[in-house]
């Protein structure tokens, strides 16, 4: 026998044992965290393509973890943010109503509250996400494709700072990880090899469709610090910035406007009268559903074309109190409409 072969055996015999004691780690930390992990069932309303461009209730599916006793969980905001109802599932089967108490679209993160919390649930607990480093170990887990309680593995692949994605628009710090993530993993947990919490799944970016190595998770603390640490607001709208000549397009009176896209029936939104679109279009390349109404203003702000707005419109709103009137001026068919309610 070769020195070479020898030295190759004797490296394989050495790594049996720590590859085994690294599977047996990990399979005691999924089985202490696996409790926390939920499954998202929703419906929501939408446009579905066809002649007569019908608006049709339709299932959505993600994810979530269990982040206190009292029943508060945390998911992506594009999982709930429109939607009408919702269910989450426990790993026992067990379904439990749940509404949406805060959402940042802009950062994909919203905390939901169910009505009751079974017995003997299990509570996620959080890391240090600040303390996370490229390279690190982590894993994912989630339902994809409507597969729960499925584990996948990686690495922290690269961190993205704030507003330095999208052009800026996005207002998230993310990880970015080649841990399989798929249709169904949105909102679910990313784990520390320590089983704590220091990320909520949001999305991926492929041209196939499928993962490509390439899916981003906000970092839990930016969740924490937007849906904890803040007064909760939840709009319950899905909206597409008009700016440029989109704006002009659309004879927008001003610079920009917030073309509604869908709306959930239980948010304030749905009780200004607020109205969604109902006809699939194309615009800039990104499918939009148009003849809703366009929002000018909220509060008295004015949307403006950088998104600026956003936070001071938020901040207003977090503000109101019950009681407090919503006010918002739009634009439907072609004219100023005010669109007025009171805060529950």
């Amino acid at each position: 026998m070769s020195i070479r072969l020898m030295v190759l055996l004797t490296l394989m015999f050495l790594a049996c044992p720590w590859q085994d004691a690294e599977a047996e780690t990990l399979r005691k930390i999924f089985k202490q965290v696996d409790g926390s992990v939920l499954v998202i069932q929703t419906n929501h309303r939408d446009v579905v393509a066809g002649p007569e461009k019908t608006l049709t209730s339709l299932p959505g599916l993600g994810s979530g973890v269990l982040i206190s006793a009292d029943g508060k969980v945390m998911t992506a905001a594009h999982l709930v943010q429109t939607a009408d109802d919702i269910m989450v599932q426990f790993g026992n089967g067990e379904l439990v109503k749940a509404k949406v108490v805060s959402s940042d679209p802009s950062a994909d993160v919203a905390l939901l509250q169910l009505e009751k919390v079974p017995p003997q649930s299990k509570v996620a607990q959080f890391g240090d996400s600040d303390a996370v480093e490229v390279g690190d170990e982590i894993f994912v887990v989630g339902a994809p494709l409507g597969l729960g309680h499925t584990l996948t593995v990686g690495h922290i692949s690269a961190r993205h700072k704030p507003n330095t994605m999208y052009g800026g628009t996005s207002r998230a710090e993310f990880f970015q990880t080649d841990a399989a993530i798929n249709e169904g993993n949105s909102g679910g947990p990313m784990f520390n090899m320590k089983g704590e919490v220091i990320g909520i799944v949001s999305h991926i970016i492929s041209k196939s469709g499928g993962f490509e190595g390439l899916g981003f998770v906000v970092t839990s603390t930016m969740a924490r610090r937007l849906l904890l640490e803040r007064n909760p607001y939840w709009s319950g709208v899905d909206g597409y910035l008009l700016t440029g000549n989109l704006a002009k397009a659309f004879n927008l009176p001003q610079s920009a406007g917030m073309l509604i896209q869908r709306i959930s029936t239980k948010s304030s939104a749905a009780k200004l009268g607020l109205r969604p679109g109902t006809i699939m279009a194309v615009l800039d390349g990104h499918p939009v559903l148009v003849g809703g109404d366009i929002v000018l203003e909220v509060q008295g702000i004015q949307i403006v074309p950088d998104g600026a707005s956003y936070s001071v419109i938020r901040d207003r709103m977090t503000q109101l109190k019950s009681g407090d009137e919503i006010k918002l001026v739009v634009l439907r068919g072609g004219e100023r409409s005010v669109l007025t309610t009171l805060v529950p």
